[in-house]
């Protein structure tokens, strides 16, 4: 049996719906709140195995809640919203699904309930449109990352620096002073300077913050 709560500030939805459910053999509404506090609270009670949540809602709304029904139940977002920033923070926040009103049928929902309810996510047509861009422009984004990391790494590959050299200009973009520098090194101060002079002359630089923006690819 799947326990279910109704959570949505129209009560002629919440009517809806659990009249509908009221005729599925493996479902059963346990409960119903107008809020996102009182849905809140009633799953912690409660526990049911999926939440119907609504957004838009008084004292609370959906996304507001969304992080914590997902500590105690399976949230299947089911809204008339959908602007894109909502969906992708609706399912960063945890839901297990997205569906919007006047995408789906009653046997959908059904299905939908079924599917959060043992582990698996489900989406409205809207809600797999967003969640495949955001996952194309953060491929995007991992490989601009990694054309910077090549660019970066083949102009200090330029700089000609000895692999001693490259751990005493790490820990000085890490911030550390000279004398924290030879105590990770186990170098005295007087050697750490020397490494810096020629990390200078290699860098074209004449100080610490141009060598630290050098060898970071920021100048």
């Amino acid at each position: 049996m799947i326990d279910v709560l109704i959570v949505d500030d129209n009560p002629i939805v919440r009517v809806a719906i659990r009249g509908y459910l009221a005729g599925i053999e493996d479902v059963r509404v346990v409960g119903e709140a107008p809020d996102g506090r009182t849905a809140v609270t009633m799953a912690r009670r409660l526990r049911p195995n999926v939440t119907l949540l609504d957004h838009r809602m008084p004292i609370a709304d959906g996304l507001s809640v969304v992080t914590q029904l997902s500590e105690h139940t399976a949230a299947l977002v089911l809204t008339s919203d959908t602007a894109d920033e909502l969906i992708a923070a609706m399912l960063r926040g945890g839901a297990s699904g997205y569906l919007v009103h006047g995408e789906f049928d009653p046997p959908e929902l059904v299905r939908a309930i079924r599917a959060v309810a043992s582990g698996q996510g489900w989406l409205s047509s809207r809600g797999a449109s967003v969640t495949i861009a955001a996952l194309r422009d953060q491929a995007a984004r991992e490989r601009d990352q990694a054309g910077q990391v090549d660019q970066i790494r083949l102009v200090r590959q330029g700089f000609g620096l000895t692999r001693r050299e490259q751990d005493v200009i790490e820990l000085l973009c890490a911030g550390h002073s000279n004398a924290a520098i030879g105590r990770r090194l186990l170098l005295t101060e007087k050697t750490v300077k020397n490494h810096l002079h020629h990390i200078f002359v290699k860098l074209r630089v004449t100080n610490r913050t141009e060598a630290v923006l050098r060898w970071s690819g920021r100048q």
